[in-house]
């Protein structure tokens, strides 16, 4: 199971997530040099462990398992994706 970052993220980019996850995996981090141009934070779906922490960090909830995944934003799994294929 992986974890994506979905439309409520857009223009909130609150890095919560990112200080609880263990494996370093959410990014644009706000010390990055593309954090004031990305839209949202992403989850590498390559490094992401499934251990859920980033759910209950994230203040506009915009995080699921994939499986759990809106339809309505299912899009965002490719998007998450594509983030870290750039």
């Amino acid at each position: 199971m992986v974890y994506v970052i979905a439309e409520p993220c857009i223009g909130t980019k609150d890095t919560a997530c990112v200080d609880v996850c263990p494996v370093d995996c959410i990014h644009p981090k706000t010390d990055e040099d593309d954090f004031e141009d990305a839209e949202m934070l992403y989850i590498d779906p390559d490094e992401c462990i499934d251990c859920n922490a980033c759910v209950p960090a994230c203040p506009v909830s915009a995080i699921f398992a994939v499986e759990d995944l809106p339809e309505k934003w299912a899009s965002f799994e490719e998007t998450n994706a594509e983030w870290y294929n750039k």
